[in-house]
């Protein structure tokens, strides 16, 4: 196969084009941007451009092994982009190919729109040598959801005979306090003391070699506040049981928002399961608690959670978190309290490909789309299991 280079590609501009392509995408027309892109490629069958929106096009079909053989192919050819090794290393992942995909996510802040995210540390990246009582500073960089899922590897790091200062967001430090493994404990922002290396928390996969026989290591690793579980326990006692704390949207800023993201009006079948169902939503879409769709009962707790404290006390009282893809299933499972997460088809690189479990959260079952966009099968069986949860809580 011959790549002739993004040169090659339509003008811009040009009706029925590679916009035109995007477009479509854009508006989730994916079967009629396939169609077009095919066109093109008949007419430019070199071209490096159109051959990389194929291989995403196809990712967004869910056609994952076309995809990820396009992607090979194209990183083979042009080992210098960044982008195609990037979009590579979250294929492998999903695959489960951690070795190299660890490797390839490494390029993650070479891209134009993500180099200004990196955190310029002017120390080396810690590839994982023996520390032998050097200095490292883990830090924190991505989503909330990141930080509670590889806040696990703090204490393999130790392991390998450093002294580490653990450095996380604020919003966060109280429960990364309860994590094994570091020696001091700063927010970002803070100056640390001098240190050898460094590593962004998701970098120590890569710098310790993690594989899936690897995970998940020991369970619970965070833990919540205890006087928080005091107030939230007489805050909830009076509610029959179980309780069920629910979450419906991620943040919105979230690239695949609009695919993972839900109303709650979509939840309304787990009306039928007789559970209390506890609002843990924050953020815009947290308002719609106040006004349910008729016959699904919320308890709206969103109002007065403040902090992941209050999330993480409420979660280690609940006897289940129904959420779709965002933090409160990691804080959840970090926790080692059961939690159903709902899956999109096209799922995130870390819920991996065709399963209902999760190697990362041993009390984590993943429903899944089963088509493109449409959440009614899987939210009618959620609420199927949910009713015989509720069974076998009595």
């Amino acid at each position: 196969m011959s790549y002739t280079g993004a040169n090659s590609v339509t003008e811009p501009g040009a009706a029925g084009g590679p916009q035109a392509v995007q477009a479509l995408i854009a508006e989730d027309r994916l079967e009629a941007a396939d169609e077009a892109l095919n066109g093109l490629l008949a007419a430019t069958p070199g071209s490096l451009a159109l051959l990389a929106l194929k291989a995403r096009l196809l990712r967004e079909l869910g056609r994952f092994d076309e995809a990820f053989a396009l992607q090979t192919a194209l990183v083979q050819a042009v080992p210098g982009d960044f982008a195609l090794r990037f979009d590579l290393a979250e294929s492998l992942l999903l695959r489960g190919e951690f070795g190299r995909g660890w490797r390839e996510y490494g390029h993650r802040y070479r891209l134009p729109h993500t180099q200004h995210l990196e955190r310029k540390v002017q120390t080396p990246r810690w590839d994982g040598r023996p520390l032998k009582g050097r200095r490292i500073l883990i830090h924190d960089e991505q989503g909330y959801g990141d930080t509670f899922q590889f806040l696990r590897l703090v204490e393999r790091a130790k392991a390998r005979g450093g002294d580490v200062i653990l450095q996380a967001h604020p919003d966060v430090l109280p429960l990364a306090r309860t994590v094994a493994g570091y020696d001091q404990l700063i927010a970002r922002g803070d100056l640390p003391p001098p240190f050898e290396f460094h590593c962004e928390l998701m970098s120590l996969p890569k710098a310790l070699d993690l594989t899936l026989p690897d995970l998940p290591g020991p369970i619970p690793y965070l833990a919540p506040d205890a006087a928080f579980v005091r107030r939230w326990r007489a805050r909830l006692e009076t509610l029959p049981r179980p309780w069920v704390a629910v979450a419906w949207a991620g943040a919105a800023i979230h690239l695949r928002d609009r695919h993972r993201s839900l109303e709650l009006a979509q939840l309304t079948p787990l009306a039928t399961a007789g559970v209390s169902l506890l609002s843990i939503q924050k953020g815009p879409k947290a308002v719609q608690a106040t006004a349910p769709p008729s016959g699904l009962a919320v308890v709206d707790l969103g109002a007065e959670i403040s902090s992941f404290d209050d999330t993480a006390a409420i979660l280690s009282l609940a006897d289940l978190l129904i959420s779709v893809d965002s933090s409160p299933v990691h804080l959840a499972g970090a926790l080692g309290r059961p939690v159903w997460a709902l899956i999109p088809f096209v799922p995130d690189w870390r819920w991996l490909l065709g399963r209902s479990d999760s190697p990362w959260y041993p009390t984590m079952q993943l429903y899944r789309q089963s088509s493109r966009g449409d959440w009614t099968d899987t939210i009618a069986r959620l609420a199927a299991d949910l009713a015989r949860f509720r069974q076998g809580a009595r």
